[in-house]
């Protein structure tokens, strides 16, 4: 039997019920894992503490990676209450809308660094701060999606910043796992959460991939959240380093 029970971990991008990191949380949760929930801010709180709270949320911290020492409290608090992390979720990206609304080419400098900052780099700062709470092993995951390897209309910018993403997790799986420290990038297919919203006529992308699809529908935050709860257990000990496609199928076809 799959279980969590007397697992610890850190869910890191609820932004509303709609969010996949809820999703995920949820059947954490079920499964019997104590969790630690981030929210980005003040003005997120009041969206995000309900649902940590619902979930039993043994912390409830506020993590905006881009606010300077922030992600080391939310570690330090966590190694100061369980002394330990099994698994963390990672599921945060950004790129500013003036970027992601054009051309890869156009992008500013800045832009593409701060987008390679939050989606990419904070993974990697997570890793290095759990690793010294994970010392029985462990598990990370991030999130990803199908434009990182093939072009994606209107995903623009975000598809070279999830394939160094993808490529992070390689690389991390390779130097951490002689720790049982396994790594996993989830890739959903399209889901109508906040944060894709912002990507430019999107509602077109959700049909494509309804109909391309060969279940011929669209994922939920359900059944991302199972196949997370799953790579978190024991019974995925041996899986690592992998993009695991949640997607019905959408990546196979051409």
């Amino acid at each position: 039997m799959i279980t969590l029970a007397g697992k610890r971990g850190l869910v890191v991008g609820i932004a509303n019920g709609s969010s996949i990191a809820y999703g995920c949380a949820r059947a954490f949760r079920e499964m019997g894992a104590d969790l630690a929930v981030t929210y980005l801010n003040e003005r997120a709180k009041p969206h995000v503490r309900p649902l940590a709270e619902g979930l039993g949320a043994q912390l409830i911290l506020p993590c905006d990676v881009r606010e300077p020492g922030q992600l080391e409290a939310v570690f330090e608090e966590i190694g100061r209450r369980w002394g330990r992390l099994d698994f963390l979720l990672h599921s945060i990206a950004y790129a500013p809308r003036e970027d992601l609304h054009g051309r890869v080419v156009d992008c500013s400098r800045d832009g593409f660094l701060t987008a390679m900052d939050v989606s990419v780099h904070s993974f990697i700062r997570m890793a290095r701060l759990a690793e010294p709470l994970m010392t029985a092993g462990g598990c990370l995951q991030t999130v990803s999606f199908y434009g990182s390897e093939k072009v994606v209309e209107h995903y623009n910018l975000m598809g070279p910043v999830k394939a160094a993403l993808e490529s992070t997790v390689r690389y991390m799986a390779a130097e951490l796992g002689p720790k049982g420290i396994r790594v996993h990038a989830l890739s959903p297919g399209p889901l109508a959460t906040r944060a894709a919203s912002g990507i430019d006529r999107f509602d077109e992308l959700l049909a494509r991939a309804a109909a391309r699809a060969p279940t011929n529908q669209l994922v939920t935050i359900e059944d991302v959240g199972a196949y997370a709860a799953f790579l978190a257990s024991d019974a995925a000990k041996a899986v690592t380093g992998a993009v695991e496609y949640i997607d019905g199928g959408y990546n196979i076809v051409g």
